[in-house]
């Protein structure tokens, strides 16, 4: 397989917009229309509860693990590992740039990252797994417990992988591009208006 088709075949998985099908499928609603209008596990949960929540987050990991583990045992090139990088970048790009919904954004990419670096550096990825739990768990914000994940991937992928390992520089990449798609909560977190995971707001 030349390695292009890869990356063609990486983008168009990535693109499965798994939120909105479940939304249709589930509730016939267009997801993009209820609760926060974004199109990840976040706004599952908050419109449609934590059964359907977790099968589209295990899809959306899915969609980045499954590429970087089989495409690169197909691909016709000696620089295989190099691919498998980019084919979950691919993959990522594609969740948060769907085809299917004409490039619009469609979820922030944490759930495909986190499979497709599940794949490359379990040990770090697991750890910043545990990272973004325990924000979560303390401060009830799941962006500030995703942007912190992402800040803890590359350091825990520096320590189990070494300086020059690729995965690094594509995982500060990661880090930057979570950031950047996290930019208006990042705005909410700072004026004190992000919405708290499970937690009502106060009356008034």
């Amino acid at each position: 397989m030349p390695p292009i088709l890869g990356l063609v075949i990486s983008y168009l998985l990535g693109s499965i917009p798994s939120a909105y099908i479940a939304g249709r499928l589930f509730r016939g609603i267009d997801l993009r229309q209820h609760g926060s209008g974004n199109l990840g596990a976040t706004n599952v949960y908050r419109v449609m509860g934590a059964r359907i929540a977790s099968l589209v987050m295990a899809f959306d990991v899915a969609k980045g693990a499954v590429p970087v583990l089989l495409l690169p045992g197909l691909t016709a090139s000696p620089y295989r590992a190099h691919w498998a990088l980019a084919y979950g970048l691919a993959a990522i790009l594609g969740h948060v740039r769907s085809v299917y919904f004409l490039w619009r954004s469609g979820g922030k990419g944490v759930a495909t990252a986190a499979g497709v670096f599940l794949a490359l550096a379990p040990i770090a990825t697991l750890v910043a797994f545990v990272i973004w739990g325990a924000v979560l768990w303390g401060s009830g914000y799941v962006s500030l417990a995703s942007l912190c994940a992402a800040v803890a991937l590359p350091l825990g992928v520096a320590v189990t992988e070494g300086a020059r390992s690729p995965v690094l520089a594509a995982s500060v990449l990661v880090c930057l591009f979570v950031f950047w798609t996290h930019r208006a909560n990042i705005g909410r977190l700072r004026r004190g208006e992000e919405h708290r995971f499970g937690r009502k707001k106060p009356a008034v």
